[in-house]
């Protein structure tokens, strides 16, 4: 059995090439039917890689192990990350001879190794501080521009129903206004992946030069989250200038979705009934279940 690898962050195709001699034979096997073809390794169960690699099943678990992966399921997710960059502007690992089948078992394997990546990289102690922040404010504003718009409107969609006035913005010149005429008590909630968008930076320095509290959900260390109160830093393996936002959009919905179930637990018990409330508001506008 080969010795236990831990360089995660690496190209795991590099990895599993550099490694090939010193595997022993079963275990190049697998090896080497990935090597043939990774896109359609995405895809295999693990019956199906043992199969085509004519090894047995825990072989392969075996394998995986060796390449840092808790098991299969895992493998195969860094291994769908690992492979060569794709066509531009449509998405990372996207091949212009793709089936439909590949490129939609690249898409949802992408997003969900990046949403791993971001889960283990958010600082519970930043969420905590958002938290607090959110359910103590005045009022609270949701700013996104270009893809980020999206995210800004669902976090409306999800935030009105806690009896804190809140609005989204994804044009700038309104942006500009509001932080100009906030303070302190208001919330300005940045949404931006890059943290490079020039406006945003001075959008949200003004808000926090006028007393305004801004939370960032952006990338760390970027110039965006340097200004802003408190950074929730998240990231995703992709260029969005050159491919079109997809993880980075799911990652940002995900950190709207954690940030609204806290101010729901941190309410209490009370509050539920109040959420419940605008739930049945809805019961007589659906048709029954068939």
């Amino acid at each position: 059995m080969s010795a236990p690898h831990t360089r995660r962050d690496e190209n795991l195709l590099e990895d599993i090439q550099d490694r090939l001699d010193s595997l022993n034979k079963s275990e190049r096997k697998v090896a080497e039917a990935i090597l043939r073809d990774p896109s359609a390794a995405t895809r295999y169960s693990i019956a199906a890689l043992a199969r085509t690699a004519n090894v047995s099943e825990p072989t392969v678990n075996r394998f995986c192990r060796g390449f840092s992966a808790s098991g299969f399921p895992d493998f195969k997710i860094r291994l769908a990350q690992s492979i060569a960059t794709g066509t531009p502007y449509i998405g990372q690992n996207i091949e212009p001879d793709d089936t439909v089948a590949e490129f939609a078992d690249k898409v949802m394997l992408t997003t969900m190794a990046n949403l791993d990546k971001a889960r283990q990289a958010l600082n519970p102690k930043e969420l905590a501080t958002a938290i607090d922040y959110l359910i103590q404010a005045k009022q609270i504003n949701f700013f996104g521009m270009g893809g980020s718009a999206p995210v800004a409107l669902d976090a409306q969609h999800k935030f009105f129903r806690f009896n804190i006035p809140v609005m989204c913005y994804d044009d700038a010149l309104m942006q500009r206004m509001v932080a100009a005429g906030s303070g302190t008590g208001d919330v300005i909630v940045m949404i931006s992946y890059t943290g490079r968008t020039k406006e945003s930076i001075e959008i949200a320095r003004d808000a926090r030069n006028n007393g305004a509290t801004v939370i960032g959900i952006t990338t760390p260390a970027s110039p965006l989250a340097e200004v802003c109160t408190v950074v929730l830093g998240v990231t995703a393996s992709e260029d969005t200038e050159v491919y079109m936002p997809m993880a980075s959009r799911i990652i940002h919905l995900s950190i709207i979705d954690i940030l609204a179930t806290g101010v729901t637990l941190k309410r209490g018990e009370d509050f539920r009934e109040h959420l419940k409330k605008i739930k049945d508001s809805l019961k007589p506008t659906r048709l029954p279940p068939s």
